[in-house]
């Protein structure tokens, strides 16, 4: 026996002496050969390739400091474990290249200091949200900065973390700023990462909008593109390079074109430019209202009724051929913006009451295109609605449509602020999900196939493409979308999407963004978007309804399970110690 029980310590002894030298070789191995496993049904924890190209190509130390931290609610506790996980995958990725520290803003017990931490967040471009938390003392406020600061190559850039959405319930906005956080990650490094912005123009010459109405758009592209402003005059060389005249060869100057609400005719000379363009693989973004609408707003306050009526902007036949149509009409939707009106008699002290403006409707971006995907609500003014047509090796998407309440007005448009004070019927808002945006993608064919503008001074220079290369164009029947509210004095540009009547943010500028990243085939920001994770909440009447047996089955069976297993593991002793004896 006593031979027996040496051998069996010598067995015991060589099985954990091999066990521990396959955890060495294991941990060598794994010094040599990376890879990650994610067991989750929507790969949660699976990065993107282009966030995985992203991290392994960082130059230098990427340092993101998170302000979510300390004492948090559920919501937000969650929110902070899923960036750190986030984190911690491209860290992964980028070979110890990317760094994270989490800093409670709040930590400071100093009133004052703390006020003053505040404020430098804020002017460092974070957004706090002000929460209400109730403990033993009662309600209390908490604010709290759900973002991030990160630094690399020098540079530094906010990132928000928490993606604010206008009537979205809580959880939903929670799950959609958990879906982006790979997305708001891969941005931010990708911003400060390019050296070489490629140029994008916005052209001029026919009544557009003024550089303080577009200052909102032109900074948030600013971030990605080189933003120039062009008038065509008719002269190619504006948005082309001609200069190998021997060839006939013309060049993009530009990435993309943007037309933000065009006020006059375009002549038959800068149509055929803009066609050409196109033709030789340009993209552009039209913004364009077919219903004449400036300043309305003055009109209506002064007046009390305005009326809208069709502009003649001499695009119609060129976005046709292209595969869209825009309609001379103008939307109501149940789900819209406000309006500030008095309601003091004259007078009296003024007595400002917001009502709901039916003509400024609220759009729910909704589909799985990285062009609209997560989006905040974009808020329109005075839109129309558009229609795709026929056009051969056109592939058409609607990327926006309106809410399933919406009515149409034919023109001529009468408009009255009496609307928004008397509540119309809703069964005249039987119109439902309206179209207003579309993204265009293939070969075009041009307008000018077959026939030619005499009067181009530089016609006999110009490489003549009567159907395009691969290229792709995105149009929205509302001009207002990129048109951001100046401060009364005119000197100052609200941010783009915010509406100063509601002190809301809307959707608008990552919309704007959005598109002009598709059109310029910055794939690498535009993919990380397209993940989503399902959202997997209690259903509260079956917690409810069976409250009281999951309870049960959640106490009795672990007790019961460990009281079998004591129960056998005895009766297997006491056989055990009984034959011994025999």
């Amino acid at each position: 026996m006593k031979k027996q029980s040496v051998n069996k310590r010598s067995r015991d002894i060589a099985g954990l002496g091999l066990a521990l030298l396959l955890v060495i070789l294991c941990n060598f191995l794994g010094g040599f050969i990376f890879h990650r496993f994610d067991l989750t049904s929507e790969k949660r924890f699976t990065l993107s390739p282009e966030s995985v190209r992203t991290a392994r190509n960082l130059k230098g130390i990427a340092f993101f400091k998170v302000y979510l931290d300390g004492k948090l609610p559920a919501g937000f506790i969650r929110l902070r474990d899923e960036t750190k996980e986030m984190l911690d995958e491209f860290r992964a990725y980028s070979g110890g290249k990317l760094q994270y520290e989490f800093i409670n803003p709040s930590a400071n017990p100093d009133p004052a200091q703390r006020e003053a931490f505040y404020k430098q967040l804020y002017n460092e471009g974070l957004t706090p949200t002000n929460l209400q938390v109730r403990d033993n003392s009662g309600n209390s406020e908490q604010i709290i900065f759900p973002g991030a600061l990160l630094t690399y190559q020098g540079r530094e850039m906010p990132i928000d973390i928490l993606r604010q959405q206008v009537n979205t319930d809580p959880q939903t906005v929670l799950n959609n700023s958990i879906e982006s956080l790979e997305y708001d990650i891969d941005n931010a490094i990708h911003k400060l990462s390019v050296k070489l912005k490629p140029r994008v123009a916005f052209l001029m010459g026919n009544g557009e909008l003024d550089s303080i109405h577009e200052a909102g758009a032109a900074d948030a592209l600013g971030e990605y593109y080189e933003i120039h402003r062009v008038p065509l005059e008719h002269k190619l060389s504006r948005i082309f390079d001609y200069s190998d005249t021997s060839s006939h060869k013309l060049n993009l100057k530009y990435e993309a074109l943007i037309i933000a609400k065009p006020t006059t005719a375009f002549d038959e000379r800068d149509k055929f430019i803009i066609d050409q363009y196109v033709m030789h693989g340009g993209k552009i973004l039209w913004l364009i209202s077919p219903l004449y609408t400036p300043s309305i707003v003055d009109s209506l306050m002064k007046n009390g009724i305005t009326y809208l009526l069709p502009v003649d902007l001499n695009l119609q036949d060129m976005l046709y051929r292209y595969g869209v149509r825009l309609n001379t009409n103008i939307i109501m939707d149940y789900l819209c913006s406000v309006i500030p009106l008095n309601d003091a008699f004259p007078g009296q002290q003024p007595d400002i009451k917001l009502y709901p403006w039916y003509y400024s409707p609220l759009i729910s971006p909704a589909g799985d295109n990285p062009i609209v995907k997560n989006l905040n609500f974009i808020e329109l003014n005075y839109a129309s609605t558009l229609d795709t047509v026929g056009a051969a090796g056109i592939k058409k998407t609607i990327l926006l449509t309106t809410s399933k309440e919406t009515k149409l007005l034919g023109y001529p448009v009468r408009i009255s602020l009496a609307t928004a004070r008397i509540a119309p019927s809703e069964s005249q808002f039987n119109k439902p999900y309206q179209p207003v945006a579309a993204l265009l993608e293939g070969k075009f064919t041009s307008l000018y196939k077959n026939r030619m503008v005499q009067q181009l001074d530089t016609s006999r220079l110009i490489d003549f493409k009567p159907n395009s290369l691969k290229t792709s164009m995105i149009v929205v029947s509302d001009g207002d979308v990129i048109a951001n509210d100046v401060k009364e004095s005119g000197n100052y540009a609200y941010p783009l999407g915010y509406d100063k009547y509601a002190n809301q943010q809307f959707g608008n500028k990552d919309f704007i963004v959005n598109c002009m990243n598709y059109l310029c085939g910055d794939s690498t920001l535009l993919a990380t978007r397209t993940k989503q994770l399902q959202l997997r909440l209690i259903d509260k009447k079956k917690t409810h309804l069976f409250r009281t047996q999951w309870q049960i089955i959640n106490l009795a069976i672990p007790i019961g399970l460990i009281a079998l297993l004591g129960l056998v593991l005895g009766w297997i002793r006491k056989e055990k110690y009984a034959s011994a004896r025999h």
